[in-house]
Parts: C-alpha cells; sequence; structure tokens
C-alpha cells in the first residue's frame, strides 16, 4: 500500500534534504509536488487542499525560515500533517459497556465485510482475549449465512445461526438474546450490502442499528475503490453515527488515497486494516506509522510486533542454543527460517516496513525475494532427511532427483549448495568466540544469513 505516492514524495523530500536555506518558490514547488503525489493517489480534492495549506502555512512559519536544517523541518511538519490527517493515534473499539459489545459492520457488497466480522473476530480473541459470536443478517447475497458459519468454524467462535427467511431485525433480536445468555464479551453483526446505495439498503441498516444499539458501528471500505470509496463513506456517514471505519484490502491497493481521504470526510477515525486474505490478516491502523510508510522512513515498530506474534520463539531459541553449543547449521534450520519469513508476509512485507528503502525497489526485490524463497524450500523439501543434515553426500544422481522432485533444475540444487556452504561457514565463525551476538553482527542486518538468496 502507498507505493505510488511514496514514491513521488520520497523524490521530492529527498530534495529538500539538503537545503541549508529555503524561499517561498522552494515551498512552493515542493508543495506543488505534494499535491500531485496525492491527487494521483486519488486522495479527495477537499482533503488535498486543506492538507496543502496547513502544510504551507507551517512551512513559511518561523519554524521553517529560522532553522539551521530547513528542509528536515518541511519533512517533519508533512510527516505530522499525514498523521494529523489520519487521526493521529490508533482508536480501539469500545468494551466500556454492559456484556456484550455490539459491534454492527456496514457497507457496499464486495468490501469484505463477512470476511472482516471473522477477521475482527479472531483479533478480539487472540489480541484481546474477548470472547465473540458472529451472525449473519446478511440474507440476500446466496450462501453468505454459510460462508460465516464456515469461517467462524474455522477460527473456533461461535456462530448464531440465521435463515434466509427471517428478516435482519428478527435475526439481530435473537442473536441478541442469545449472546446475553452465552455471556460472550462481543456480538459481531455482518449486515447486508448492495452494489449500489439505494433507500431500501439505508433503511435496514438504519432498524438494524436501532435495535441493536450497538456500540461500535463499523464503516467497511474497500480501499481500492478509490474516491467511490469516499462518496460511499459520506452516504453512510449521514445515515448512521457511525464510531469508525476499516479498511480492506490494502494488500492490493498502490495509491492509498482512500486511507487519506475517509476519516477527514467522516471525523471518524480508522481502526483496522485488512492486510490480506487469510482470517489473522487484520492490524490496528496507527496513522503515525502509516505516515512514517508513505514518507519511506519504514515502520519499525510494526515489524518488532509482528516478529514478536508471528515467529516461533521456542524454535528460534532451539536454533540459538543449538549454535551456541558449536553444532552445524543444517539446510532443515534454514527451511525453517525461509518458513517463518514466509509466515511474517515474505520479504514484500519485510522491505515495506523497513527505512529507507525505494518503492520500486520494494516492488521488484519482493516479488523475486518471495518467488526465490519459495524455490528454495521447495528444494530442501525435496531432499531426505539425511540429506538436510548431511548436505556433502548430495552428488550427481541425487541432484538430478532433487531437482525433478522440486521442479527446479540442477544449476538451482547447486547454487542453493554452495550458498549453503557459504553460510556454514559464516555461521561458524560468528558462534565461536563471541557467540551468537557477534554472527547478528556479521550479518549486517541481511535475511537469511549470507545474503538474499538471488
Amino acid at each position: 500500500m502507498f507505493e505510488n505516492i511514496s514514491e513521488r514524495l520520497g523524490r521530492t523530500i529527498k530534495d529538500l534534504r539538503g537545503h541549508g536555506r529555503l524561499t517561498e518558490d522552494n515551498i512552493s514547488n515542493t508543495l506543488r509536488e505534494v499535491r500531485t503525489a496525492l491527487l494521483e493517489a486519488d486522495v479527495a480534492l477537499p482533503v488535498v487542499r486543506e492538507f496543502i495549506e496547513h502544510v504551507r502555512q507551517r512551512a513559511l512559519g518561523k519554524e521553517v525560515m529560522t532553522s539551521l536544517t530547513p528542509g528536515q523541518v518541511v519533512i517533519k511538519i508533512v510527516n505530522e500533517e499525514l498523521v494529523s490527517l489520519m487521526g493521529d493515534i490508533n482508536t480501539g473499539l469500545n468494551f466500556n459497556t454492559q456484556p456484550p459489545a455490539i459491534i454492527l459492520l456496514a457497507g457496499l457488497q464486495g468490501t469484505g465485510k463477512t470476511t472482516t466480522v471473522v477477521k475482527l473476530a479472531r483479533y478480539l480473541k487472540e489480541k484481546l482475549n474477548k470472547k465473540s459470536m458472529v451472525v449473519s443478517c446478511d440474507i440476500y447475497r446466496p450462501a453468505a449465512i454459510d460462508q460465516l458459519q464456515t469461517l467462524a468454524a474455522e477460527i473456533n467462535v461461535k456462530f448464531f445461526p440465521s435463515a434466509v427467511d427471517h428478516g435482519p431485525v428478527q435475526i439481530a433480536r435473537s442473536a441478541l438474546d442469545d449472546a446475553r445468555k452465552q455471556y460472550v464479551d462481543a456480538l459481531i453483526v455482518d449486515s447486508a450490502g448492495r452494489l449500489h446505495i439505494d433507500d431500501v439498503m439505508m433503511h435496514e441498516i438504519q432498524q438494524l442499528h436501532a435495535v441493536l444499539n450497538p456500540s461500535d458501528t463499523l464503516f467497511v471500505v474497500d480501499s481500492m475503490m478509490g474516491q467511490d470509496a469516499v462518496n460511499a463513506a459520506q452516504v453512510f456517514n449521514r445515515a448512521l453515527p457511525l464510531t469508525g471505519v476499516i479498511l480492506t484490502k490494502t494488500d492490493g491497493d498502490a495509491r492509498g488515497g482512500a486511507a487519506l481521504s475517509v476519516r477527514y470526510v467522516t471525523g471518524k477515525p480508522i481502526k483496522f486494516m485488512g492486510t490480506g486474505e487469510k482470517t489473522s490478516a487484520l492490524v490496528p491502523f496507527h496513522p503515525d506509522r502509516i505516515a512514517s510508510r508513505i514518507l519511506g522512513m519504514g515502520d519499525v515498530l510494526s515489524l518488532i510486533e509482528e516478529v514478536e506474534q508471528k515467529t516461533d520463539k521456542e524454535k528460534a531459541q532451539k536454533l540459538a542454543t543449538k549454535l551456541k553449543k558449536g553444532k552445524r547449521f543444517t539446510l532443515e534450520d534454514f527451511r525453517e527460517q525461509l518458513q517463518q519469513m514466509r509466515n511474517m508476509g515474505g520479504i514484500g512485507n519485510l522491505l515495506e516496513k523497513l527505512p529507507g528503502i525505494p518503492a520500486s525497489a520494494k516492488n521488484i526485490d519482493a516479488h523475486k525475494g518471495d518467488k526465490e524463497f519459495i524455490k528454495l524450500e521447495a528444494i530442501i523439501s525435496s531432499m531426505t532427511l539425511m540429506e538436510r543434515r548431511t548436505p556433502d553426500i548430495i552428488k550427481g544422481s541425487r541432484k538430478k532427483r532433487i531437482a525433478a522432485g522440486s521442479g527446479t533444475q540442477i544449476q538451482d540444487v547447486n547454487r542453493l549448495l554452495k550458498q549453503f556452504d557459504q553460510m556454514q561457514k559464516m555461521m561458524k565463525r560468528f558462534t565461536g568466540k563471541g557467540g551468537i551476538n557477534n554472527m547478528l553482527r556479521g550479518l549486517g542486518g541481511k535475511l537469511p544469513p549470507g545474503g538474499m538468496p538471488f
């Protein structure tokens, strides 16, 4: 997400950094570039106008003109205004109510409401230790109820059965009654969407809101809709007392205009964003981290959180202990590291959060890196247990079998073995005197050990 705007702003900001003195012309030229970048990212025109005006007023003020590093100060201003535009801080859900907290999701059809219901239930379960029940009031879309039931079973959360011959209001009342009896912490309600906004749809969602009196009413919007997302948000905001927004499909949105516009036009915070198809792919929306990512400064905090949550600490500790004892780093160990990287979203996810990497490089390296990781994993998986632990025995006929089994070429197997030999030598050098810390310093931040495998 934000690749296009990040690349454009990155070039503009780079030009500013070296300036020891800024004039009104410098600032005007910079803001013209920023304005173009925002419009190309499909940010709503009123949002762009106000954002540029705020930056202009601050950039022409004493704060910049008297600074010894005016270019850096302007960058700081742009960053702060981006954060302000998107809502300053992450705003959580409201559980300050008598259980169950009722969370109503509204939006157009095709925005990912049903999967978001389940993602939200999983988030509450795993991150906040909250017990949820989910229910579908969508009696119009074929298989909507079955889809929710299947997804709920996958993550082991309670599902309230509904039927297409029951009215949405009747379903909502019954679900709320059952949620109270079951003593759940949250009832998450999936409402019906339409391909377009109409009076019938708005009347129905207003009826549901009146019956449920939810603690949170969240507008679910597809970030790839661009300007249409802003228009839909305005209509729903007029019809319902929204408490927040969930952006979906942000992994497929290179522009990011919706994220920069929806909060402004609704006045409601973006609470979460969907980052993929998996039920675990829902993360809190942190405006400061997103602004940092847009300006090419990375998002190290989110990266650290992902490492904490998505890596197997027990396996990592076992490998560290093994290396400290002087035991060899094997191809089995290497395969585990590749799998951990893929669990974190692959090279693309890593590069997106690391500072100082151009957007163009991220796109190329991410695609190439993820593809190569899959190939390496396939080659190692085609080996026998003995071959993984003692790769020295892999000669001509074995190489031919491994290549055929992994759908690769013998040259690919040779390249992997050569790289792995270099990695083993490096591991041995750095895990002797000075221990694992010396090894990590020697890596110089490269992943996997010894550099990228391509």
